[in-house]
């Protein structure tokens, strides 16, 4: 993953680090900053983010127009600045499938990085897919076993599947809700002729994909991971973002048909009364929610999870690990410590047997106890997946 460096910051290998990740996806902008070291969980620090639908922009030959691309220049100058004055030691910059499949995408990221000096990173709709995965088995560790992830964007629908960190397959779709919402539900509210086409065109698009899928294998564990997914199971009555991470959170095949009738009869000025639907994301939660309801039938999964984190999560952590790959990790801080407290407790309490015992044998020598060895450095791991 290409990676952009500020200037006048210490080593990003000498402990703990700040790193950004710039998002340019289909729905919105967004910066997210973060600490974190090497086998530590990055905790948030700030972020940045304005809501930008590319997809918006496309004129009739497939091309960002012009004002999207100054809007998107304006928000990557915002952005840099902004990790600059939070100290950012290091700032992956990427973009997804608006950029990707744009007509004139390779002119755009070439605008951009004359204008910024930051070079957006395009990432394929496989490598999107197979960076997500890589969160979610890190999120839910190897005892989730199998795992399918299915994550729903502006421009494009992207699953992977795997029992290992990166997936055995990963594949995307052109089925985003800000894709399918322009070019399928122009009305508001839509009729019921356009969502059946638009069902119709779901299935027959996921059909052939989902097959292939379970050629490869059957998961334990299907995730959710995208603000659609979470939005959609906030109005099923799943718990809000304020109770935490860490709260289970599930989206049910039943509840899905549910919602998709209600909201496909809902104005998108009357979807903001629903809980967890923002402004931004209003007008393309209907078909947000069939992609949802079709893949889990598809797939033949009566639920699904939803999983905290995603691509951003995914590409911050694969960084760490390159890390460790460039140059061995030294043992943190507390490690050495805690070492250091049980050398001393050992020897007190080997002291005071000696004690003990030179007083019952005075002829008796009892060794002192031997120096713990130093700890060994963290083997890198494999190489695998996305490099610098």
């Amino acid at each position: 993953m290409a990676a952009s460096y500020f200037p006048g910051f210490e080593s990003v290998n000498n402990g703990r680090m700040r790193l950004g990740v710039l998002d340019i996806g289909s729905n919105t902008v967004h910066l997210l900053l973060v600490d974190a070291h090497p086998g530590a969980r990055p905790v948030p620090f700030a972020s940045h983010k304005r809501p930008l639908s590319l997809v918006q922009y496309l004129d009739g030959d497939g091309n960002i127009s012009d004002a999207g691309q100054h809007e998107l220049i304006e928000f990557v100058l915002e952005a840099w600045e902004f990790a600059a004055a939070h100290k950012a030691q290091d700032l992956l910059a990427f973009c997804t499938s608006a950029i990707r499949e744009a007509t004139n995408g390779a002119d755009v990221l070439a605008r951009v990085k004359h204008e910024t000096t930051v070079t957006l990173q395009e990432l394929t709709g496989s490598e999107e897919a197979s960076m997500t995965f890589f969160a979610v088995r890190r999120w839910y560790g190897w005892g989730a076993g199998p795992i399918l992830d299915l994550d729903i964007g502006g421009g494009s629908f992207e699953m992977a599947y795997g029992t290992d960190e990166l997936p055995e397959f990963a594949t995307s779709v052109p089925l985003g809700a800000s894709r399918l919402t322009r070019d399928w539900l122009q009305d508001d509210p839509p009729t019921a002729k356009s969502v059946k086409e638009l069902r119709r065109y779901i299935r027959s698009t996921l059909k052939p994909v989902a097959r292939s899928f379970q050629e490869v294998g059957r998961a334990n564990l299907v995730a959710g991971t995208s603000k659609t997914f979470r939005s959609l199971a906030r109005i099923a009555g799943a718990a809000p973002s304020a109770a935490g991470p860490y709260v289970k959170r599930e989206l049910h095949a039943a509840d899905l048909g549910l919602w998709a009738q209600r909201i496909s009869a809902m104005r998108v000025e009357d979807r903001l009364y629903l809980p967890g639907v923002s402004d931004a994301r209003a007008h393309q939660l209907l078909a947000g929610a069939l992609v949802a309801e079709a893949a889990l039938e598809l797939f033949e999964f009566p639920k699904m999870e939803i999983c905290p984190w995603a691509l951003r999560e995914g590409l911050i952590l694969r960084r760490l690990d390159q890390l460790v790959f460039e140059e061995a990790l030294d043992p943190a801080p507390h490690v050495g410590k805690r070492k250091d407290k049980s050398k001393k407790k050992a020897a007190k309490e080997a002291k005071k047997i000696l004690d003990i015992d030179q007083s019952r044998h005075e002829s008796l020598d009892f060794p002192a106890p031997a120096d713990t060895p130093p700890l060994a450095p963290i083997p890198a791991p494999a190489a695998g997946g996305l490099v610098s």
